[in-house]
This record gives structure tokens, sequence and C-alpha cells, in this order.
């Protein structure tokens, strides 16, 4: 994994590795994510599986979206395990002052997450505007391509 040309962006890094790039890996997905201080894994969800994540590095803070309005926040640090329930929305954020490490592991043959960027910039925006009251300005100033990593 960790020889893999990782995604790039200002923030921090991304390593993918699933069957699309591990063959044999037919039962388990995963990503190593380095987030610099400030910045942020921005907000997605996993449309696959559940999501548990181990923290190599650094401290952090998720917060988790549940149904009905729920949401709950946890710090974790190095050594400290988590979860995320299928389907549900989350964040992480470095809270420290060193590069935050972790690793993100799935139940599946493939990564898969949406962001909430994506599904607001490629639900037509009629209906973003008419449900959420955002004005298209807002709108048209999300970018087209994924940015897992934002701050900074």
């Amino acid at each position: 994994m960790m020889t893999q040309e990782p995604i790039r962006m200002k923030g921090g890094t991304v390593r993918v590795t699933d069957s699309s790039v591990f063959k044999a890996s037919k039962t388990i997905a995963s990503a190593f994510v380095e987030i610099e201080p400030g910045c942020m894994r921005e907000l997605h969800w996993h449309p696959n599986a559940q999501e548990w994540q181990y923290y190599v590095s650094g401290q952090a803070r998720m917060t988790v979206f549940a149904a009905e309005n729920n949401a709950r926040t946890f710090n974790f640090q190095a050594g400290d395990v988590g979860s995320v329930p299928f389907a549900m929305g989350h964040y992480i954020e470095n809270i420290g002052t060193e590069t935050l490490r972790f690793l993100e592991i799935f139940r599946s043959d493939r990564f898969a997450d949406i962001s909430l960027a994506q599904w607001l910039k490629f639900t037509p925006h009629e209906l973003v505007r008419a449900h959420l009251n955002i004005d298209e300005s807002v709108l048209s100033k999300i970018p087209n391509s994924k940015t897992p990593v934002v701050g900074g």
C-alpha cells in the first residue's frame, strides 16, 4: 500500500487498495489517509460497506451523522479504533499539530465513497435549490473532481 503513488491534494494524501489494484483482495478494501494539521477528510459516506478505522498517528475528531437529526462526535489518537455504520455521513478532522494518519477498512472488494460535494454537484441544481435553499452561485463553485482531503 505504501509503495502506491498517493492521490495528492492540498491538505493531505489518500492511497486506496482494493481489488482494482490488488486482484487477491476479494473481501477487503482499504484507504490509507494522511491529513495535515487544520485539514479534514471531507463529509462523505460509503454506499457499499460499514467502515472501520485504525488510527496510526496524530489526533482526530470524527463526527458521524445518523438518521433523525442525530450526530455524535468522537476523539481519537494513535492506537484507537473507530467505526462508522453503513451509509452514515461522517468527516474526520485533524485536531493535532502533526500529520494525522489512519486506515479506513471495509468488508468489500472495492473502495467506494460519495462526498457531500459530489452529491450536491451532480444532483440537478433546481432540486438542490428547491429543497435546501442553496443559491446557484454557491452550487456553481463546487468542483467536478473529488477532493477527499480539504482545507489548509
